[in-house]
């Protein structure tokens, strides 16, 4: 029988795994790190470019969602990796709809660079 926790002790163990989440992915893949470099420029940048803020906002938003569906990218990578060790049509199936996920993510991300830089200058 599992222990029962007060809803703080929840919370607290909840933060606990979320930030085990974190660790592992920055430990272990490449793109999220890539991805992390990318949301710190991309911050960076917009300290500086005069754009409203409810733009900043927005592009602030894209990127954390770039790093969120990354996340999720690799939990589901890891978890058909476990089930599945070998090769399976499934397991690239659901694989590459996580992939499309990320690339879907990226592009609405660098669209809504490219809107809102244009706007800017022109």
């Amino acid at each position: 029988m599992k222990p029962q926790h007060s809803p703080l002790q929840r919370i607290w163990k909840a933060c606990i795994y979320s930030k085990d989440g974190l660790i592992a992915a920055i430990k272990s893949e490449a793109a999220f790190r890539q991805e992390l470099v990318l949301f710190f420029i991309a911050l960076l940048f917009l300290c500086f470019i005069p754009l409203a803020l409810e733009a900043k906002l927005l592009l602030l938003l894209a990127h954390s969602i770039v790093l969120i569906v990354e996340i999720l990218n690799s939990a589901i990578e890891a978890a058909v990796d476990l089930t599945s060790p070998e090769y399976n049509r499934l397991a690239k199936k659901a694989k590459d709809m996580g992939s499309a996920a990320v690339f879907l993510s990226l592009t609405i991300t660098a669209c809504l660079w490219g809107i809102l830089l244009l706007s800017y200058f022109l």
